[in-house]
């Protein structure tokens, strides 16, 4: 019989392709599988998310849990973000945790699996050409980093604390990533980075350096790859070369995710995010000119220090002229190593509450309108999830969720679907072709 893993992950999509590189590492050098019954795992991982707090809570009542749960002489590992910011402390408040290993060190886990109580928590430790081993989630679509770190310094952000310093990947570890999931059968590829516009700023070696807009140009000159996506964009970033080749280029799929966060310039330059109002509703209508069928999602923060009702109703104002497909929004959370969290003008968190219900309900009555302009459009799907009840779903090139009536013989595979039921958060169709 051979040794078990079981893992956890929380957070964004780069803590997905983490977890991806962890189980790579421990398939090939340690002989490990998968195992999705926690009960017969050798080894148990938590891929943990430090962005708010309530992930950080969650972290100690699952090891807890898991401790309570598991095989004997099973090793629970804690991973990721948090596992950077609290390093230690992990190990003194749940002395059952075998190891700590930050979002930065990846690489290190055949290392710290050895090391009894061992933690690395090295964010300068600098990862970008360590070639990990292949392992994917989903046969369907890759996701590659092509940056680690972050070097913005927004007020509110635990990340450039917990990931370090900016660092592009080389082009050409990407292009051959890319490649060898094409060759497996990957159609749609997935950029990662936390401002992968930003792409090309530092690299550790002599490498070529391009920047984004010329990687997405090569990366879609991959045979095999019919669709790319990438997240996140910085709007600070979104020049108009950028813009003109994303609207262009057919292989990029026509969805933008432009991280708002808020839509007082007043605000945005407290938080330290670079672009003012005027600046972030340019990109997004110029944008929308020159993609009329564009999705573009974002993510925006109520309650920040300092925002009144001046400030909030900006953000409003910015919802209302970009209509935004999708919206991430959240009350403001303190993180430690921020500097937001020691600001004295903190919004009581009814006034914060009651703002959140505000453009969320407002952004529910955009969403309706929006879906019910999609009944009888016709849109070309990727298929990639079986669902309940005899359905299979995928996306859209604009991201629209979309499911239909079939079975596993539609998954990897494109087809044409004419939408006849509409909803708020994904749309049902028929397949005609």
């Amino acid at each position: 019989m051979g040794k078990k893993l079981y893992i956890e992950t929380l957070g964004c999509a780069m803590n997905v392709r983490d977890s991806e590189h962890i189980i790579a590492e421990l398939k090939t050098k340690e002989s490990y599988d998968l195992t999705e019954d926690i009960n017969e795992a050798d080894l148990i991982l938590i891929n943990t998310c430090s962005v708010r707090e309530k992930p950080v809570h969650k972290l100690f009542s699952e090891i807890g849990h898991f401790n309570k749960i598991k095989k004997k002489d099973a090793k629970i590992g804690v991973c990721g973000c948090t596992a950077s910011h609290l390093g230690e402390e992990i190990i003194k408040r749940a002395p059952y945790v075998s190891f700590v290993l930050g979002a930065r060190n990846v690489s290190k886990i055949t290392e710290v699996l050895h090391k009894e109580k061992a933690v690395e928590i090295d964010i300068d430790y600098d990862e970008s050409t360590y070639a990990f081993s292949d392992f994917r989630s989903s046969p369907y679509k890759a996701y590659i980093n092509i940056s680690i770190g972050c070097d913005k310094q927004c007020t509110f952000c635990i990340v450039p604390s917990t990931r370090g310093e900016e660092i592009s990947i080389p082009s050409e570890l990407i292009i051959n990533e890319a490649r060898r999931a094409a060759q497996s059968g990957a159609k749609e590829i997935f950029l990662l980075g936390q401002n992968v516009n930003n792409y090309g700023r530092r690299f550790s070696s002599g490498d070529e350096k391009i920047n984004f807009t010329e990687l997405l140009r090569r990366v879609s000159q991959i045979e095999g790859i019919e669709r790319i996506r990438f997240t996140s964009p910085h709007p600070l970033h979104m020049d108009d070369e950028f813009l003109e080749e994303f609207a262009s280029n057919p292989k990029i799929c026509k969805s933008m995710h432009m991280p708002l966060q808020s839509g007082s310039t007043e605000i945005l330059r407290r938080m330290k995010r670079g672009y003012t109002k005027e600046w972030f509703l340019n990109r997004a209508f110029k944008l929308r000119e020159m993609v009329p069928d564009v999705h573009i999602s974002t993510d925006i923060i109520v309650g920040f220090p300092g925002e009144n009702d001046k400030d909030f109703e900006d953000t409003l104002d910015v919802v209302k002229k970009v209509k935004f497909e999708q919206i991430f929004s959240f009350k403001y959370s303190p993180r430690p190593l921020t500097p937001a969290k020691d600001y004295e003008d903190q919004v009581p968190q009814e006034i914060a509450s009651e703002r959140l219900s505000l453009l969320q309900e407002m952004h529910k009555e955009m969403l309706d309108d929006i879906a019910k302009k999609q009944k009888g459009k016709v849109f070309n799907v990727y298929f990639e999830e079986l669902k309940p009840g005899g359905y299979v779903a995928g996306r859209s090139d604009n991201n629209f969720i979309i499911k239909v009536k079939g079975s596993e013989e539609l998954l990897g595979e494109f087809r044409d679907v004419k939408i006849t039921k509409p909803g708020r958060l994904s749309l049902e169709g028929e397949v005609i072709a």
